[in-house]
């Protein structure tokens, strides 16, 4: 297993980042809850747990929510910056001083940050999960079409397998084969980007800090830190609402017009279904949003895409094989966490003026 090099912000396990971030949580003063997730322990033997930290007044009208970890591997960056931000941390001094509620949401997604998974303890994609059940029960057409080709019967995949995948890709387009491949589709459960068959212990979790921690509060700014897509070391902001254009303008208006989306085509990320920002409109009514996923580029798209194969592929066919799921697991942390001086310093600028910028429009009128 590749060992992360020793750094005061990015921690080498998630044993280590939830230490970090509670000390640090602990030294700024912060109120803590920890959710204990059922389906530990952790790869280390650790307990596994979503912890939240709160820092402000608990009646303010501007609340700023950071997330990590929700696709569980990725919480190796998503953690970095929250720990950076209160280890030292002027952007959330200035948070504080604009009157908000700073909540602090560490690896919404423990089990996947710990085993170095993108998924829940359920094979679920928590960010294909935030949607309305039962999903259909039968087929998912454009999944189905391709499920055989991302996990064939042997591994590593065969010249006539690579040859099918660039067929499809010739006939029916790389935009069209990232959209059935990451959609969330609902057929195989042991398939990729598997939206769920019921809401997941973490959905229900977020759902839960939205309700007791933002719920009443006039205007919600919201970061969710991810990588994998993109060029690396550079940080997509997304627009993570529904498709609701006045939450679309606010989130511009906040972070700038680079600002992506599915909704326009704009962004690198093909549109999908059951996103976690999807909870804060059944949980926070009458509140503004502006919401951002901070979306930092790794490897090349295709490197990311045999990573995920590779990890799916172990887990549904050689789930007992040690040897094979360590391969997986060091697979997986190369794709969405770059262990450079160089990436580390973009991810952390980056992150630092996201929550600027949301600073700045906190003290602006919640009407705008």
């Amino acid at each position: 297993m590749p060992i992360i090099r020793p750094d005061p912000d990015f921690p080498s396990s998630y044993a280590q980042a939830r230490e970090r971030f509670l000390a640090a949580a602990r030294a700024r003063g912060g109120r803590l809850e920890a959710f204990d997730n059922p389906a530990g322990p952790g790869l280390d033997g650790e307990p596994l747990a979503t912890d939240v930290a709160t820092l402000g007044p608990d009646d303010a009208r501007e609340v700023l929510l950071v997330t990590s970890g929700t696709h569980g591997v990725e919480g190796y960056c998503g953690s970095g910056v929250q720990h950076a931000l209160l280890r030292v941390g002027p952007e959330l001094d200035d948070a504080l001083a604009a009157g908000a509620r700073v909540v602090l949401v560490h690896a919404i997604n423990p089990h996947g940050f710990s085993w170095r998974r993108r998924v829940t303890e359920d094979n679920v994609d928590l960010n294909r999960n935030v949607r309305r059940f039962p999903v259909p029960d039968g087929p998912d057409p454009d999944y189905d079409e391709i499920h055989d080709l991302l996990l064939p019967a042997n591994w590593p995949p065969d010249a006539a397998n690579a040859a099918a995948v660039a067929a499809f890709i010739a006939r029916r387009g790389l935009a069209h084969f990232q959209y059935a491949t990451s959609k969330g589709q609902w057929s195989r459960p042991d398939g990729l980007f598997f939206c769920g068959r019921a809401p997941t212990w973490s959905r229900r979790t977020l759902e839960t800090i939205l309700r007791t921690r933002v719920r009443g509060a006039a205007r919600l700014h919201w970061i969710d830190v991810h990588t994998g897509l993109g060029p690396a070391g550079h940080g997509e902001m997304i627009y993570a609402g529904l498709d609701v254009p006045a939450d679309l303008a606010r989130t511009r208006a906040c972070w700038g017009p680079a600002v992506t989306s599915i909704y326009d085509g704009s962004s690198t990320s093909a549109k999908i279904e059951g996103m976690i920002g999807g909870a804060f409109y059944s949980e926070c009514p009458g509140t503004a949003l502006a919401t951002i996923a901070l979306e930092y580029g790794t490897l090349p798209f295709d490197g990311m895409t045999e990573a995920l194969r590779f990890d799916h592929w172990v887990a549904a066919r050689a789930p007992g094989d040690e040897a094979l799921r360590r391969r997986a697991r060091e697979r997986m942390l190369g794709a969405f966490f770059v262990d450079t001086d160089d990436w580390k310093a973009a991810i952390l600028r980056q992150g630092r003026d996201a929550v600027a910028r949301a600073n700045a429009s906190m003290r602006t009128p919640v009407g705008r």
